[in-house]
């Protein structure tokens, strides 16, 4: 007889559930572009950032996270673009501070106020102009401040110092890129291109370290590097099926190697791009497309079959676009893992809106679950531009531990209400505990008994005196009563 062994994973169980519509922002005109690089929305741990239809050049909306509900019309947005913005990234070191990558062949910084906008920003704190044609996808370096990948139209795939404008390196591609995505250290750079190869560069140079066609299919390819130095891509076959792959570091089943993928999984026939969002904390992979009502997710592993199905997410509106929080916006104390701000087209005349779906590992216990939460990103930079590019160093994410975001408060006073309670019904004494070295012993159970000489032990002569009246006179009153019963008995 064969036994059914059910693989043991701590996120078999994650949940995603969608916002109230209370919780929700609506009233937004959300892009028309079919740009397909972008997911046309960027949210930190303090803003989400959406791209929008304006008149007269390209803009996106910098909307508080607390502000939920209905986006007024003349709302103020971040219009600098003389045409469409196509791409929006938060920068990871810096809560304030965003790019934007338009039709106007331009990339621009923004510094959002510290309040939040007030009035319409037209101004960025930097302006960089290189590419010749529409710019559609940029990416911030990880570990390092102010570096910042484009790629445009004009096939040039440009690499930025933010702090002084200046290209540092460019090469020329072979088509439009469709995703960039840098490794866990910053070091190389994996790129997804229309000509359907996915290649590995070396991101201080560019230069192509591996290449290979990944996917079959014409349609659009998204590659992301995963912690371990694998890579996972989304693609089409020649059946134009979607699917998945995951490579290998190094070898023969990596690109370029003569084995092919460790791994390919098709997932249905639908024609949007799947989108991938990976967590390298957890090691699990969510893949949205643009036209889906379902975000999948997966959990990958070191063994075979190496992704692992976890379960899907199923809504009855499809998706426009969608942001993916980082983790120190998530809500820890609900056990969320994960948080998505969904785009959606609203009925009629109702515009647009965004939608959170936060995905959560049940767990009973109201305590800071450790075993979900591994150390993440801080948010701080581990190097300079010129430390990494100038000295040729490497380093790390600087990590900070979750636990810092586990709001205790409550748990704290719960713990002080039940201790009030256990202590509210014993009597305290003023009378000054003998110490040891006075020659009394503490008694079982930590109490010290009652110095015989102390006044709380010493007796009231008269209040024992007048106890001991009544008693007399409750006896003789006692005598009385079982005489009359007896005569009763008697008769």
């Amino acid at each position: 007889m064969s036994v059914k062994v059910v693989r043991s994973s701590k996120f078999r169980h994650v949940f995603g559930t969608a916002a109230k519509k209370d919780q929700c922002y609506d009233g937004m005109r959300i892009t028309k572009s079919n740009w397909e690089g972008s997911t046309y929305c960027s949210v930190n741990p303090k803003y989400l950032a959406i791209i929008v239809e304006s008149a007269g050049g390209g803009a996106f909306l910098v909307i508080p996270l607390s502000k939920v509900g209905r986006v007024e019309r003349d709302a103020p947005v971040v219009g600098g673009h003389k045409a469409g913005v196509l791409d929006l990234k938060w920068c990871p070191h810096h809560d304030d501070v965003i790019a934007s990558a338009s039709e106007d062949c331009t990339v621009k910084i923004w510094q959002i106020p510290k309040n939040g906008l007030r009035e319409s920003l037209n101004e960025p704190i930097v302006d960089l102009v290189y590419h010749q044609r529409r710019v559609g996808l940029i990416e911030w370096h990880p570990t390092v401040s102010n570096i910042l990948a484009s790629s445009g139209s004009d096939h040039k795939f440009c690499l930025w110092d933010v702090g002084c404008g200046d290209v540092l390196t460019e090469i020329d591609l072979k088509d439009v890129l469709f995703s960039i995505s840098f490794n866990f250290t910053g070091d190389k750079i994996v790129t997804a291109c229309k000509d359907r190869s996915v290649r590995v560069h070396d991101a201080r140079t560019l230069a192509v370290l591996q290449e290979q066609k990944a996917h079959e299919g014409a349609k659009a390819t998204q590659a992301v590097f995963l912690k371990d130095g694998r890579i996972f891509t989304t693609g089409f076959s020649k059946r134009s099926d979607r699917q998945f792959s995951i490579w290998a570091k190094n070898g023969d089943n990596s690109l370029g190697g003569c084995m092919g993928p460790l791994a390919t999984e098709s997932i249905d026939s639908s024609n949007g791009v799947m989108y991938i969002f990976y967590d390298s904390d957890t090691n699990v992979i969510y893949l949205a497309g643009k036209g889906d009502s379902v975000i999948r997710y997966f959990e990958v592993v070191d063994e075979m079959p190496y992704v692992y199905w976890l379960a899907n997410y199923s809504s009855n509106v499809p998706q426009r676009g969608i942001g993916f929080m980082p983790k120190r916006g998530i809500n820890v104390n609900n056990c969320e893992i994960n948080r998505f701000y969904k785009l959606a087209q609203g009925s009629g005349n109702q515009g647009g809106y965004c939608e959170p779906i936060s995905f959560t590992v049940p767990r009973k216990s109201e305590l800071y679950q450790e075993d979900l939460y591994p150390d993440t990103f801080s948010g701080e930079p581990s190097l300079t531009a010129d430390e990494w590019f100038m000295e040729r160093r490497d380093a790390p994410p600087q990590l900070v531990s979750m636990r810092e975001f586990f709001a205790d408060e409550g748990l704290k006073q719960k713990a002080k209400v039940r201790s009030s309670v256990l202590t509210s019904g014993v009597k305290k004494s003023s009378a000054k505990k003998p110490s040891p070295e006075n020659g009394a012993a503490p008694s079982p159970g930590g109490f010290n008994k009652p110095d015989s000489t102390s006044p709380v032990s010493a007796p009231n002569n008269e209040a024992v005196e007048s106890l001991m009246n009544e008693i007399k006179r409750l006896k003789i009153i006692v005598a009385g009563h079982e005489k009359r019963l007896a005569l009763l008995e008697g008769s």
